[in-house]
């Protein structure tokens, strides 16, 4: 079953991500790239996440940092990284640090995709045992109907996995700001 398993993450791998890659390079649009790029990252999560061993909270920080830049940059933004000194760095399992990626990711995809969003700022504190990240865009704001949508009820999903919650609120120099918070494992 093991040996099966291997075989399906390796086949996975290579021939979807092969195409992905190509698909990345020849995107018409900047849009259509990112798409492609967060469809690999996506692929490699489910691959290398369920191979490997877990990380801890600092180097899942790290690794979302480095991705969040890349896309950012890929269509023209900017990443502003605001991380406080100090953080614990327990370790997390599998399952905690593909929510977190999800989460993040999906946050900065609403920023680009329905914000058009040119500079996203992600800070990152801790307060006792628990971990608030946010994640503020400089877009037009939260629309005047509220927040919903099934990207938005799979982000609450996900912090719920993590015995956490996720909120919506106006950022505090405009556009809109993704606030999730978690109790740190032990």
């Amino acid at each position: 079953l093991a040996a099966e398993r291997q075989r399906i993450y390796q086949d996975l791998h290579d021939d979807l991500g092969a195409k992905l890659l190509t698909l990345i390079h020849r995107a018409p649009d900047a849009a259509t790239a990112d798409v492609a790029r967060s469809a690999l990252q996506d692929l490699r999560d489910v691959v290398s996440r369920t191979r490997g061993e877990p990380g801890s909270l600092l180097d899942s920080l790290g690794e979302i940092e480095s991705e969040a830049r890349q896309r950012l940059e890929a269509s023209g933004g900017l990443l502003l990284w605001e991380q406080e000194d100090g953080i614990a760095d327990p370790r997390l399992d599998h399952a905690q640090a593909l929510q977190l990626y999800r989460i993040v990711r999906e946050a900065i995809s609403n920023a680009l995709r329905h914000a058009q969003a040119r500079h996203v700022r992600i800070r990152v504190r801790q307060r006792g045992a628990t971990l608030y990240l946010d994640v503020t865009d400089d877009g037009p704001g939260l629309a005047a109907e509220g927040v919903r949508g099934q990207g938005l009820a799979g982000m609450r999903q996900r912090a719920g996995e993590l015995g956490g919650a996720i909120d919506w609120t106006a950022g505090s120099v405009g556009g809109t700001k993704v606030v999730l918070q978690f109790p740190l494992p032990h």
